[in-house]
């Protein structure tokens, strides 16, 4: 059984950036898919099922924080690991993201291999070299 992520950020650059970031995890029966906003993003996690999912916080449509908290409220998709990635990284952005259910908060700019190894941890996954 293949294990899905959602990639979810408003710019293109990112998600492409984070999409060539998980390469790797392609080789383990990853399937990658991308969101550009909040409300594509909550309907992709309920029709989908990601293992995981890297949200960006400013969005349109909906912002990642409300996407957490629909998420982490929704008991079909308990067990959905909310990776926030995001520049807004004051105290209060960080709590705001701890009340919201997100598992794991982390700033842009973001250190790619960082992003992987956690990706791989998340998904069980072991990574070569």
């Amino acid at each position: 059984m293949s294990k899905r992520v959602l990639i979810v950020d408003d710019e293109s650059h990112i998600r492409l950036l984070l999409e060539q970031t998980l390469d790797p995890l392609l080789d383990s029966e990853v399937e990658i898919s991308t969101a550009d906003n909040g409300g594509a993003a909550l309907e992709a996690i309920r029709r989908d099922r990601p293992h995981l999912v890297l949200l960006d916080v400013m969005m349109p449509v909906m912002n990642g924080f409300d996407v957490c908290k629909a998420v982490k409220s929704d008991p079909a998709l308990v067990g959905t690991f909310v990776m926030m990635l995001t520049a807004k990284g004051q105290e209060l952005d960080r709590a705001t993201g701890a009340e919201v259910g997100a598992d794991l908060y982390m700033t842009k700019p973001f250190d790619p291999d960082d992003v992987l190894a956690r990706a791989a941890r998340v998904l069980g996954i072991e990574l070569d070299g």
